[in-house]
């Protein structure tokens, strides 16, 4: 499977652009792709993103997927396990570290006062 990730020493990163609202996600909710792209139909490749939430943001079902996701809870607060309306649920403060292998459920998630999480995503390569 080839890597899909290109070369990047440390360039300037303007952190105020390039934040888009992935599809299926609600409003509050952005990511910012910073290396690579993850083909799901293909099921290969890998990325590296960065998602933030606005204070009171939340999604309102579970989910799982193929590929492994690693997250750092850069900053702020992110609750996982909440209800539809957004209660409930175990919160967590950074930093903190997840890794979930492809089809582990996980989600809902919500942040309080706001939160910038850094993830991988990649397919087994094996």
């Amino acid at each position: 499977m080839p890597v899909n990730k290109q070369h990047a020493e440390f360039p300037d990163l303007d952190l105020g652009a390039g934040w888009v609202c992935p599809d299926g996600y609600p409003d509050g909710i952005e990511e910012r792709v910073l290396s690579g792209g993850l083909d799901t139909a293909a099921k290969q490749g890998s990325r590296t993103r960065l998602v933030r939430f606005a204070p009171g943001a939340f999604t309102s079902e579970a989910y799982s997927h193929d590929y492994f996701e690693e997250a750092f809870l850069v900053s702020g607060d992110l609750t996982v396990g909440n209800d539809s309306e957004g209660n409930g649920g175990q919160s967590f403060v950074a930093p903190n570290y997840a890794c979930r292998p492809p089809g582990t459920p996980h989600g809902p998630v919500k942040s309080t006062k706001g939160c910038l999480v850094l993830e991988i995503h990649y397919y087994d390569p094996a």
